[in-house]
């Protein structure tokens, strides 16, 4: 199938996994291809700068590292899943939510989330 993890549950993941529901952490556990977009790299440092998400830093510092050793592939962001996520109306006008579900949807990935925002955007969820 393949996984896309949103922001939320790559923190969890990383921090407090027992945030997650059991399905959510045995389907990331059994996927053999799970992916963290360069998306959420770019949202993370861009919370981190501004104040939201102190608690990231070594994330953010160690973004590649800390994908490689739980096996998650980074997503680089290309201009299809932008176009994607552009061009679905309506809301949510979020534009990190609109570039994952676009990679979602042209990735044919589920995205493991429990933002409700991505069902709007026509990305498939699990959570």
């Amino acid at each position: 199938m393949g996984l896309l993890l949103d922001t939320a549950t790559l923190i969890w993941w990383i921090y407090d996994a027992r945030r997650l529901p059991v399905g959510a952490i045995q389907a990331i556990k059994d996927d053999q291809r799970v992916f963290v977009s360069s998306v959420t790299a770019m949202e993370l440092a861009t919370k981190l700068r501004i104040g939201k998400l102190p608690q990231v830093h070594a994330l953010v510092a160690g973004f590649a590292k800390h994908c490689a050793i739980d096996g998650f592939e980074i997503l680089p962001l290309l201009h299809e899943h932008v176009l994607r996520g552009g061009s679905v109306p309506g809301e949510p006008r979020d534009p990190f939510d609109r570039m994952l579900a676009g990679q979602a949807i042209v990735e044919n990935l589920s995205i493991v989330s429990p933002d409700v925002a991505f069902d709007a955007l026509g990305a498939r969820r699990l959570w």
